[in-house]
């Protein structure tokens, strides 16, 4: 099995912004395509606009002729670190609308996001995901820098963290959700779910 998947060329004409206002319809109807199997996920999206957990000026959109063709909202959390909590980054939510899919638009709307995110104050960017997919963007085993997951129904290969310029040795210990994350049940995986994945990354 390869390291990583192969970096797939973005479709001609894809741009990447700030989300806006204007852009919520456009996004909740995308999420609710994406994750269409998962229909929480939309809601997910709405709660952490209104309990102000989506970390302000950390949300994109990826348009190709007008159209919102993808979505990545970056999320508050925290660190637990034995000196103080530690203000982070989850990217959660990832969707792309599944017409457009396996096309780069999700790694292109990630590298958005964490460039984005380096030129600020936070020190760390977490995910829950595949290491096949997420290495190539810089991402590592969180467990091999001293974090310990929010819930044990994450497998620790999926368990994965990007370190930013901000960032400093003592910043390590648990990593602490949001509470609408919780409320959805959006952390981790239960049942059927978890079994496959845990078998696909041989754990």
């Amino acid at each position: 099995m390869p390291e990583t998947e192969p970096r797939r060329p973005t479709p001609e004409g894809l741009t990447i912004r700030p989300e806006d206002t204007r852009d919520h319809a456009a996004v909740r109807d995308l999420v609710a395509r994406a994750f269409v199997e998962e229909p929480t996920v939309a809601d997910l999206v709405s709660l952490l606009r209104a309990d102000s957990a989506a970390e302000a000026g950390h949300s994109y959109v990826a348009e190709i002729g007008g159209e919102v063709v993808g979505h990545v909202m970056m999320t508050r959390a925290w660190v637990d670190a034995l000196p103080r909590l530690v203000r982070v980054l989850v990217l959660s939510p990832l969707s792309v609308a599944p017409e457009w899919q396996s096309r780069g638009i999700g790694g292109a709307l990630v590298e958005f996001a964490l460039a984005e995110a380096s030129g600020g104050d936070h020190p760390l960017v977490f995910l829950e995901g595949s290491p096949l997919y997420c290495t190539r963007f810089g991402f590592e085993r969180a467990s091999r820098l001293g974090f310990v997951a929010p819930s044990r129904r994450i497998p620790d290969p999926a368990f994965q963290v990007v370190t930013l310029p901000a960032y400093e040795d003592w910043m390590t210990g648990a990593l602490v959700y949001p509470d609408v994350f919780w409320r959805l049940d959006a952390v981790g995986l239960r049942g059927e779910q978890l079994a496959d994945v845990e078998a696909a990354l041989g754990e």
